[in-house]
């Protein structure tokens, strides 16, 4: 008497296996999709965090802080965004800020002088909460003073600059703990008194740091094209809905940029303050 054969053959089992992984190739895009529009919202939700500290900020002082990259300047208007909102050395602003790379003001006083406690007692905020926000130094200044870029030149290594969440890069802190960074944000204010979207906006005001991005990613940003960046730049912050001439989002106030999942600064999954 034959016994009655149990279990799976070898084609059912290539079968079931194919099954399997077909399911595993149709689940895993859908779930790829399903964390990048969580980190989508994560991203505006730092926004409207990044928002209401500059409101604190305007509030204090009568304006947003400035973004402007004067030529020769190692100090452009992200770096300037993150010490208005953290101070120069993350413990607070220092009203008397002429917003230096070095923590110096104009009068030639160390404004950022820890062991002075008059001018540690003057600063004011920080406007952000340090423990939730993405602030990384811009340069490797050493093993135990890491950046985000071995060669941030032009700009300041010394400096901070506030990060989206897509955390692309790994960094190991002086602590030994590695944390992921994400890229820079990119912050344009607005000139209130232009006349024509140009003056409203520079696109230089970054132009430095998008380009010290595209380096060292070995990639084009179209924000970086030297042969179309004016145009892509003020085709990239137009408002369609005026068409009587061609004029900015947000022109009476700033514009934040993430470079998105991707990481690369003018591509269509960028996330910012402003259009739809």
């Amino acid at each position: 008497m034959k016994r009655k054969r149990t279990g799976f053959t070898i084609v059912e089992l290539l079968a079931a296996l194919g099954i399997i992984a077909l399911m595993v190739g149709l689940l895993i895009p859908a779930l790829n999709v399903v964390r990048n529009k969580a980190k989508e919202v994560k991203q505006k939700a730092q926004f409207m965090t990044i928002s209401l500290a500059l409101t604190a900020f305007m509030n204090d002082y009568g304006d947003y802080p400035g973004s402007d990259w004067p030529l020769g300047s190692d100090y452009c208007g992200t770096q300037k965004l993150t010490e208005a909102l953290l101070g120069w050395d993350l413990l607070g602003f220092h009203p008397k800020s002429d917003f230096r790379s070095n923590g110096y003001n104009d009068s030639g006083e160390f404004i950022y002088n820890t062991t002075d406690p008059v001018f540690f007692d003057q600063r004011k905020g920080p406007y952000l909460e340090l423990a939730t926000t993405s602030a990384f130094k811009l340069g490797n200044i050493s093993a135990f003073d890491p950046g985000l870029y071995n060669n941030p030149a032009p700009l300041a290594p010394n400096t901070f600059v506030l990060c989206d969440v897509f955390g692309k890069k790994s960094i190991r802190l002086a602590n030994g703990k590695t944390v992921k960074a994400g890229t820079p944000i990119l912050y344009y204010r607005a000139n209130t008194s232009g006349k024509t979207i140009h003056e409203i906006y520079n696109v230089l005001d970054n132009d430095a740091l998008v380009d010290i991005k595209q380096r060292a990613d070995g990639k084009n940003h179209p924000l970086a094209d030297a042969g179309n960046q004016y145009q892509y730049f003020y085709a990239y912050i137009m408002d369609p809905k005026i068409t009587a001439r061609p004029w900015p989002y947000r022109p009476d106030s700033y514009i934040l940029i993430s470079a998105g999942t991707d990481g690369l600064y003018g591509t269509g999954d960028d996330i910012c303050n402003f259009g739809n």
